[in-house]
């Protein structure tokens, strides 16, 4: 075993000052560090209340709004006339078309409607006098023949009653609001109603067979227009999805993306050798062009769209203004930073050969800086794919007013599932050939 001496241990900590006489900081940093977020978690609860706002937050609506992007539902109304005959109702655009005769909704012999909301386990039948109710393996009868509908026997958990309603609610399957004389059911389906052909197209509600058969050899439904072109523009045109307008929409989205990026970069291009130190001497024009670029920067792109919509309206102008401002910013800002890590050496070199200016820039900073462009230009492109989205929603035009308008009726929210799920592979697509280009361009792999 090796013995250190006191002169040698002196001489060791006097090589090695950093590891034997540690300041407090580098003793206690990280624990502090720690604590300091432990701290600053503590006062974000306290500050945003996130107790009460758990605690009153409407849970219950994600699972509506989640069933309601999977699904569609179909609301009959029955309505009991003084006669004691029952009248159906559908909503006049209902997803069954303009006069309904669903097999789940039986006429039967002594007057009465029983409606099959999710086979024989949950059902509804409606006569003059009561509404039976079964669902959980019970019956439950409602009496609408008083003065407001009254539950015969004890009340179920799922089922609740108001001064003039009794609600009865089947879960996924729908539910059913039951008054003196009316009678609403709201039976769900699973998938998206009519996504091709709406009520009013001549292939609505045919089997897929037939629909293929007029398309491929069936006699024209209309003389002036082949099949083929009916369905498509029955599609295109469909009044329920709008997938003309919609996929329109998400165009506009990318092109804004595109034109703003490109507009953004080619601003910030010439703009970032002036703001260079080490390209352009002259501290003031530096300090100037940096202090611009935070300017754009600072404001977000929703702001930038909100002024431009007020400016020029609402559109695809305003949301491309929106993103070349921002884009002038951020990618002047990064063009200039890899300008100034530049080496050097290169750049010297061929000023030395008494080479003009441009070729100096050309060959000796060109070379270096290309990956760099390349790269911020392309993740920022992407990037603005999602933002010109978010900026459509206020005025700029776009697939994200398109998503606003869905959002805000608070019913259709399959259609805004069928949106972001297009944007999911909008955003999926642009990310995956942004990186493939940029490794290409850049000749490294891209596994």
């Amino acid at each position: 075993m090796t013995v250190i001496d006191a002169n040698r241990m002196q001489e060791i900590e006097a090589r090695y000052p950093e590891y034997f006489h540690r300041s407090f900081r580098q003793r206690f940093g990280g624990l502090m560090i720690l604590i300091a977020t432990l701290v600053y978690g503590l006062y974000a609860v306290w500050f945003f209340d996130l107790p009460k706002l758990l605690a009153e937050a409407h849970w219950e609506r994600v699972g509506i709004y989640l069933s309601q992007w999977v699904s569609y539902d179909v609301q009959p109304d029955f309505r009991i006339q003084d006669d004691g005959s029952i009248e159906v109702r559908y909503p006049r655009f209902s997803p069954l078309g303009d006069n309904p005769h669903p097999d789940w909704v039986v006429n039967n012999p002594d007057g009465s409607i029983t409606v099959s909301v999710s086979g024989t386990n949950r059902s509804v039948t409606v006569s003059k006098s009561q509404t039976i109710v079964t669902a959980h393996g019970v019956s439950v009868p409602v009496n609408v023949s008083s003065g407001a509908p009254e539950v015969v026997g004890p009340v179920p958990s799922w089922m609740t009653v108001y001064d003039d309603n009794v609600l009865a609610d089947l879960g996924f399957a729908g539910d059913v609001s039951i008054s003196v004389d009316r009678v609403k059911v709201r039976k769900r389906f699973l998938g998206w109603a009519n996504f091709l052909f709406d009520t009013q197209s001549s292939f609505f509600d045919k089997p897929v067979g037939d629909v293929l058969g007029l398309i491929v050899s069936g006699p024209r439904i209309k003389p002036d227009q082949s099949n083929l072109s009916l369905a498509f523009d029955e599609i295109w045109n469909n009044s329920e999805w709008q997938h003309g307008d919609v996929w329109t929409k998400l165009f506009q989205t990318i092109v804004m993306a595109f034109l703003g990026t490109l507009l953004g970069s080619l601003a910030a291009f010439p703009l970032a050798f002036l703001a260079a130190r080490n390209i352009t001497p002259n501290r003031l024009l530096n300090q100037i062009l940096k202090r611009f670029f935070d300017f754009l920067r600072s404001v977000d792109m929703l702001i930038w769209a909100l002024f431009l919509t007020r400016a020029f309206g609402p559109g695809p102008l305003a949301g491309s203004g929106a993103i070349f401002l921002t884009e002038t910013g951020t990618l002047g800002k990064l063009y200039s930073e890899g300008l100034e890590n530049i080496d050097n050496k290169p750049r010297e070199g061929i000023k030395s050969t008494g080479a003009q200016t441009v070729l100096v820039h050309r060959y000796g900073i060109m070379p270096q800086i290309i990956p760099v462009i390349v790269s911020q230009t392309l993740y920022q492109w992407e990037s603005n794919v999602r933002g010109a989205t978010i900026i459509g929603a206020v005025g700029a035009g776009g697939i994200g007013l398109k998503l606003w308008e869905a959002m805000r009726t608070n019913a259709n929210w399959e259609n805004v599932a069928y949106m972001v799920i297009l944007i999911l592979i909008v955003v999926f697509l642009f990310d995956a050939a942004s990186n493939a280009l940029r490794h290409r361009l850049m000749g490294t792999n891209s596994h």
